[in-house]
């Protein structure tokens, strides 16, 4: 084999692979990669209760914009830190919070009851909604959205929880769209949400 031949044998192979991410790219970003055989989704069916204790399900979050997040009331910084970020993103909203769902569900739910949640949930604007339930409901909803979370014992019997701390944008049909990020001015992630009401 020649040089030249070895030169358009090169470019031939990267021009192909370049084509297959950016076909991988499109069709992941235009939501068609969710719907081919075997691609793994993020988010589905979840039956729960909410602070108030009525059942709450993912049927309930469609028809609008839905930032979901997982953590736990004895969260010592990184829970309330996000809860009042996205407390400020609704504020921030105005009448529109009302067009917006959110989310908290809770890790563990052996000590996250629905009393325990509203409570925790009182010091966070009112559009945010807890959501709790029995240990496999809560292991089923960890699962459909891909949620790492462990119990870490600590040395005078108690516990805390190592978890996933993702904010995830859902839409109005209940597909996830993208990690949203509270890194940012309320007013940016704000005009952001917008884009999805």
């Amino acid at each position: 084999m020649t040089a030249r031949t070895s030169h358009i044998m090169l470019v031939l192979s990267a021009f192909l692979a370049g084509l297959v991410i950016f076909l991988g790219v499109f069709l992941f970003a235009t939501g068609q990669f969710r719907n081919a055989p075997g691609a793994s989704a993020i988010g589905g069916p979840f039956t729960l209760t909410d602070q108030d204790g009525k059942t709450i399900t993912d049927k309930d979050m469609q028809g609008a914009p839905t930032l979901v997040f997982f953590g736990y009331t004895h969260c010592p910084d990184v829970c309330p830190t996000t809860l009042f970020e996205m407390s400020e993103v609704l504020q921030a909203l105005g009448p529109d919070a009302a067009r917006v769902h959110a989310l908290y569900i809770t890790v563990d739910p052996e000590r996250d009851t629905p009393a325990v949640m509203k409570d925790y949930l009182s010091s966070f604007d009112p559009h945010l909604r807890g959501a709790s339930g029995d240990r496999a409901q809560i292991d089923a909803v960890e699962k459909a959205y891909r949620v790492y979370a462990r119990k870490v014992p600590s040395e005078n019997g108690d516990y805390s929880m190592d978890h996933t701390a993702l904010v995830y944008l859902m839409d109005k049909q209940g597909r996830f769209v993208a990690p949203f990020s509270l890194k940012r001015t309320p007013q940016e992630a704000a005009a952001d949400l917008r884009k999805y009401l």
